[in-house]
C-alpha cells in the first residue's frame, strides 16, 4: 500500500506545474491534498484522476485551505470535518477552515488534515495551540476504540533540531516553539509513530522552504509534513521518502510511505 501526501498550495497551481501527470506514474493506493485553495467548482478535471474515489472538505473562505483524501478502493465510510468525528469538542472554527477528512477501510482510519499556522499573528497561534489540544484527545479516542490509524497532514510543527536547518534561530517562532513540540511528543507518546523519523532517524531531510531568498536552492528547510500512524501500522511500513526538491509543484514536496 502507498500512501502520498502533498500540501499542494492551490490545486489548480499545483495542476498547472504537471503534478497529476507525476502521479499518474506512482501507483498510489491513497492521495491526501491539503491547502487546496478552491471550492468544488474550481477542481481542475485532471484533479479528478480516473479510479480512484475523491472526497473534499472545502474551506468556507475562497482560495483558503482545504483538503482531500483520494482512494482507489472505494472507504467504508467518509467522514468530513472533525466535527463529524468529534461530538465532545467544538469545531465549527475549524471545520469552516475546511481541514479534515477521513476514510474508513475496514478496522483501518487514514486521514487527510490541515494543522493551523500560527505564523500570522498572536491570534492565530492560540487558535493553533486550541486546535492541537482538541485534536490529541481524538486521536487517543480513534485508537482506544481498536482502530488502526494512519494520519497524513501539513501539521506546521517541526518535532526535533533534525527537522529542520536553523533550528537555532527559530526557537521562537511558530512551527517550532517549545510548547508545539512538547504536543507532538504527547501524541508519539500516546502509541503513535513518525513514520519517516522511524525509518530513517538520521536523515536531514525537509519536506517545505520557505519562497524568501534561495531556502529551497539551499535546502533551507523544515519537515512539518508527516504519516504518523497508529504502532502497528508503523511496524508494515517499509520505506518514507519526500520527494526530490527540484521538483517544484509547491512550496511543499509530496512526501510518500509504502507499507506491507
Amino acid at each position: 500500500m502507498r500512501i502520498i501526501n502533498c500540501n499542494v498550495n492551490g490545486i489548480r497551481s499545483a495542476t498547472n506545474k504537471g503534478f497529476w501527470d507525476w502521479f499518474a506514474e506512482q501507483n498510489a493506493d491513497i492521495l491526501c491534498l491539503q491547502e487546496l485553495k478552491a471550492h468544488a467548482h474550481q477542481i481542475p478535471d485532471q484533479a479528478k484522476p480516473d479510479g480512484y474515489h475523491c472526497h473534499y472538505h472545502f474551506a468556507q473562505k475562497p482560495g483558503y485551505s482545504g483538503v482531500a483524501l483520494y482512494s482507489r478502493q472505494k472507504p467504508d465510510a467518509v467522514h468530513i470535518g472533525l466535527a463529524a468525528m468529534d461530538a465532545d469538542a467544538d469545531w465549527q472554527d475549524m471545520d469552516a477552515e475546511g481541514r479534515f477528512v477521513q476514510a474508513d477501510f475496514g478496522n483501518l482510519s487514514v486521514i487527510s488534515v490541515y494543522f493551523p499556522s500560527g505564523s500570522s499573528s498572536a491570534v492565530r497561534q492560540a487558535v493553533k495551540m486550541t486546535f492541537l489540544e482538541r485534536f490529541l484527545p481524538l486521536m487517543q479516542r480513534l485508537k482506544e476504540a481498536g482502530r488502526e490509524i494512519i494520519v497524513c497532514g501539513d501539521m506546521n510543527i517541526a518535532h526535533q533540531r533534525i527537522d529542520l536547518k536553523n533550528w537555532r534561530g527559530n526557537q521562537k517562532n511558530s512551527g517550532f516553539l517549545p510548547e508545539e513540540r512538547a504536543w507532538f511528543s504527547r501524541w508519539l507518546d500516546s502509541g503513535f509513530v513518525d513514520v519517516f523519523r522511524h525509518l530513517e532517524p538520521e536523515s536531514e531531510t525537509y519536506s517545505w522552504w520557505s519562497n524568501r531568498g534561495q531556502a529551497r536552492n539551499n535546502d533551507v528547510g523544515w519537515r512539518i509534513d508527516y504519516h504518523v500512524c497508529s504502532e502497528k501500522m508503523a511496524a508494515k511500513a517499509v520505506s518514507a521518502s519526500v520527494l526530490d526538491r527540484h521538483r517544484r509543484f509547491s512550496d511543499h514536496a509530496p512526501i510518500i510511505a509504502d507499507f506491507s
